[in-house]
């Protein structure tokens, strides 16, 4: 009788602590920054505390559905700990669909209920425990994966930062080898095993899921202040109407990873010892007023955007285009010679002409190309390279040239 009354006060306990967590976390962090994790993981206190609000009406008439119920919350409440963990990465198929969520706690709803649910408290525990730990073990597998992907990145990989995507990864490792091992003494032993009853019991496990509860909450919050402040940085860093870099981050880009710097290596080739630097390329819409004058600040905006549009699907990954400011952009493509610069420019003029909003008004650009030599400073390259492009805009337009000492 003890422990019946034990574990019915660390539910109470257990619940307590879901409820004041849920508000203090709903109302602080997410309510302030409305980031996904924060979203995700208030979803999940409030299911395992609907969950747990289930299971105090064990011993009583209501067993038969509540114990079903209160499986499936809790379960539904571990998969958004692994959606929200999911949330944190920042590639485009981060998401999972939200009906994948619902399959393991239906299939635990099904099974509990299909057993004897009114005088078996265990009734489905098996599904149970496995869809428990498969899905605290897959948030922590996407916690390390975000360790390991953000270390290059500065914006994202302050102290606070990492030491609470840490203390998230051991939470959710821990409770999961915890789980795992409760499953796999359910399955040897059985819930009423010696094994079972002592290291995985019921009171155990409230009082890890407790300790689980209020370590995410906390080290939430500072992921969840993180994932702001990282919005607000890719905002700031981009142009609005492009996406592009803006100026300021493009030379703010440049200069921190010192792409423009380095001794000039006595190997190769001529042409191989100017691509181990690279080329940069300023360009401009020829007659863009004309354009807006004739068909309105709308359309030109149009033609930005299919400009910027040619220029992203033309470059690799790891060059940088930025729009320099109103029909004026900028491209740095490291480690590229000016004669393979030619190749990508003549690539961008190519998709630009292809446009569908050049059936309104056929508008061409210049290029400028200057190969980046470790001994000039930045504003010297910009120069040369706006030489080059002036040349391209007095001798016709709609073309390339390259920078050469006579420009």
């Amino acid at each position: 009788m003890s422990d019946v009354l034990d574990t019915m006060s660390l539910r109470v306990s257990f619940a307590l602590t879901a409820v004041t967590l849920l508000v203090l976390f709903y109302w602080i962090t997410y309510r302030t920054e409305r980031s996904s994790y924060a979203g995700w993981w208030s979803l999940s206190l409030g299911l395992f505390l609907s969950g747990a609000a289930a299971y105090l009406l064990e011993d009583t008439p209501s067993q038969v559905w509540a114990n079903p119920l209160g499986n499936a919350l809790i379960v539904l409440g571990a998969g958004c700990v692994w959606a929200g963990s999911r949330s944190l990465r920042r590639d485009h198929h981060r998401g999972l669909p939200w009906w994948s969520l619902l399959i393991a706690p239906v299939i635990v709803g099904l099974m509990s209920a299909s057993g004897d649910p009114a005088h078996d408290t265990w009734s489905g525990g098996g599904f149970f425990l496995a869809a428990m730990w498969i899905q605290l073990g897959l948030a922590a597998v996407e916690l390390r994966h975000l360790l390991r992907t953000t270390g290059p990145r500065p914006s994202v990989t302050g102290k606070a930062y990492r030491s609470s995507v840490w203390a998230l990864l051991v939470a959710s490792s821990g409770v999961a080898i915890f789980y795992l091992g409760r499953w796999v003494a359910f399955l040897t032993v059985g819930p009423d095993g010696w094994l079972f009853t002592t290291f995985f019991g019921e009171q155990v496990a409230t009082l890890i899921t407790t300790v689980l509860l209020a370590t995410v909450s906390f080290g939430m919050s500072t992921l969840s202040e993180e994932q702001l402040k990282e919005s607000l940085r890719v905002t700031a860093a981009h142009d609005g109407l492009t996406g592009l870099l803006t100026r300021t981050a493009f030379f703010e880009s440049v200069e921190r990873e010192h792409r423009l710097r380095g001794p000039l290596p006595d190997v190769g080739s001529p042409e191989e010892r100017e691509a181990s630097f690279g080329s940069l390329i300023p360009a401009d819409l020829d007659h863009f007023k004309k354009l807006n004058d004739t068909y309105g600040h709308s359309a030109g905006d149009r033609i930005i955007v299919a400009f910027a549009d040619s220029c992203r699907s033309a470059v690799r990954s790891d060059d940088l285009v930025a729009r320099y400011g109103g029909e004026e952009f900028i491209i740095l493509l490291p480690g590229t010679s000016t004669s393979r610069a030619c190749q990508v420019v003549a690539a961008i003029g190519r998709r630009f002409a292809s446009r569908p909003e050049q059936e309104v008004q056929r508008v061409t650009a210049s290029f400028g190309i200057a190969a980046v030599e470790p001994d000039l400073e930045l504003a010297q390259l910009i120069d040369r390279a706006d030489r080059a492009l002036y040349q391209a805009k007095t001798t016709g337009r709609d073309r390339a040239v390259v920078y050469t000492p006579q420009v």
